[in-house]
């Protein structure tokens, strides 16, 4: 646990000195006034010239897994929020070595690049596949709901 919590230090320090624009991410304090760097605050802007362009996607961070708070409509976001990407699952793609920089890059990307082959929520997939206008529509208004911060 402890070179698991030094990790995560580490994290936090390099997360300050150098972050992509846009990105927030944080760990969250306790009640008791402490950081608890396994929990983390996180929020990913939509990429430029994308559906998800002008919107600001909040996420909590659990290490080692990422939920959007509140869940977002999309084909890879569970309805309890956690994001279905490789590089969060243990049994795929995960490496403690991973970032929280890459963590939120790969999920700016999944955004608007949603993997049909791992759907995690019904009628965002649905939409996606079969009704991909009514889908575009949808994620507008998502935007709207998640303006930048």
């Amino acid at each position: 646990m402890t070179l698991c919590l030094n990790r995560l230090q580490e994290e936090r320090k390099q997360w300050r000195r150098d972050h992509p624009f846009g990105f927030v991410a944080k760990p969250i304090r306790t009640p008791q006034g402490t950081l608890d760097l396994k929990t983390w605050q996180c929020a990913v802007p939509g990429k430029k010239d994308t559906l998800w362009e002008g919107g600001v996607y909040k996420l909590d961070v659990i290490f080692p897994d990422g939920k959007f708070t509140p869940p977002l409509f999309h084909p890879n976001v569970y309805p309890s929020g956690t994001v279905c990407l490789s590089i969060l699952n243990e049994e795929e793609a995960w490496r403690p070595a991973i970032t929280i920089r890459q963590i939120l890059l790969g999920i700016q990307d999944l955004l608007n690049e949603p993997n049909p082959e791992s759907p995690a929520q019904a009628d965002a997939y649905n939409l996606f596949k079969k009704d991909r206008p009514a889908y575009e529509r949808r994620v507008r208004q998502v935007v709207k709901e998640n303006p930048p911060m």
